[in-house]
């Protein structure tokens, strides 16, 4: 594998979990821009947004995303990664997307069974589950624009990477 292979989706979808296996199975390098952003800022990413807005972590993110992007590397990203026009182009332009796309009731079910409350702060209030189906709604077509591929990720991580795999033979080739 040359290129990165970007993984997107909403929270819950799998990004990390999926990431770490597959980048074990193509004996490749495995970033998340969620953990290295917040290892350079020192905090959370709940005390970010408390602190300086969404606009500032949105922009930490921006920079996150392009200081990983390398070669032979599995690049879990955020949620809303997709969000900004030009993060769904550097992607595509940069590596291979794969649109991790799983149904509202199993992302629901992944957050409520491991919340991360600093990792996952709320996006707008709301309920969980109506919080979920809300920001899907807003964001699927955006996943889908950046996507080259997409997935079921409803399926165990290591079915979600042999789909990868599968619809990307070259990817893990020695």
């Amino acid at each position: 594998m040359t290129q990165p292979i970007f993984l997107v989706g909403p929270r819950g979808c799998g990004k990390t979990t999926v990431g770490l296996e597959l980048a074990r199975a193509c004996q490749s390098q495995f970033v998340d821009t969620d953990h290295r952003l917040q290892a350079v800022a020192g905090e959370t990413i709940a005390e970010i947004v408390e602190k300086e807005g969404w606009e500032s972590f949105r922009a930490r993110e921006t920079a996150a995303l392009e200081a990983v992007a390398a070669p032979s590397t599995v690049i879990a990203t955020g949620g809303g990664i997709i969000l900004a026009e030009q993060n769904r182009q550097f992607m595509r332009e940069k590596g291979i997307v794969i649109y991790l796309c799983a149904p509202v009731d199993t992302l629901v079910g992944r957050l409520e069974a491991f919340p991360e409350e600093g990792q996952r702060p709320t996006l707008t209030g709301k309920p969980i589950s109506e919080e979920v189906s809300d920001v899907l709604e807003e964001r699927d077509a955006l996943y889908r624009e950046a996507a080259h591929h997409v997935v079921d990720a409803s399926l165990s991580p290591q079915e979600v990477v042999n789909q990868i795999i599968t619809v990307l033979p070259l990817a893990c080739a020695s």
